[in-house]
């Protein structure tokens, strides 16, 4: 359904330099095109969080540690 859709996903980083920069709002087809034109432009961040927006709907991308706790149950 969203497959061709371009959609935005906040970010909230941590810059090389350890200054916290919130709502950095992106657009991609998926999370990893969204990551790749974040890290152009903030090169070593960190990404703390991690949004999706679908029209008017907030959908939370889960973290790593989310979804290996799920695997590991």
């Amino acid at each position: 359904m969203f497959s061709d859709a371009i959609v935005k996903y906040a970010f909230r980083i941590r810059t090389r330099s350890g200054s916290i920069v919130e709502n950095l709002m992106i657009h991609g087809r998926d999370e990893i095109e969204a990551q790749k034109k974040l890290r152009q432009m903030y090169p070593r961040c960190q990404i703390v969080d991690c949004i999706c927006h679908r029209g008017g709907v907030r959908v939370p991308v889960p973290s790593f540690e989310e979804v290996a706790s799920l695997i590991v149950r």
